[in-house]
């Protein structure tokens, strides 16, 4: 696993686990699928933690499998689930206000 330097505003207001850091990963990549293996490395997880925890959201459609490479099973964000489309509106809502307050601080200095 490599260590993420900066924490992106998602981690940064609610907090730093393995569930979040997989979610942040797939929110920020939602037009792509993965393989398991992808999500972990990029989404700094250790494999067994996310499959812990992955076909729970398999089950409740927050991913969606999408196709199969050789013995890879790739899966996405599933972007017809409400749950999922709010906490990408969320993500988005989060991220403008931290730029939007980055930019007013850079006016008044």
């Amino acid at each position: 696993m490599k260590i993420k330097e900066n924490k992106s505003i998602f981690l940064q207001y609610f907090g730093d686990t393995p569930q979040l850091r997989a979610l942040d990963f797939l929110i920020d990549n939602h037009f792509f699928d993965y393989p398991l293996t992808e999500i972990a490395r990029e989404g700094n997880v250790s494999y067994n933690s996310l499959a812990s925890f992955f076909p729970d959201w398999v089950k409740k459609r927050i991913v969606i499998e999408t196709r199969k490479v050789g013995k890879s099973t790739y899966y996405k964000l599933n972007l017809e689930n409400s749950f999922v489309k709010n906490l990408i509106k969320l993500d988005w809502s989060l991220t403008k206000k931290a730029v939007l307050s980055e930019v007013e601080e850079e006016v008044l200095v």
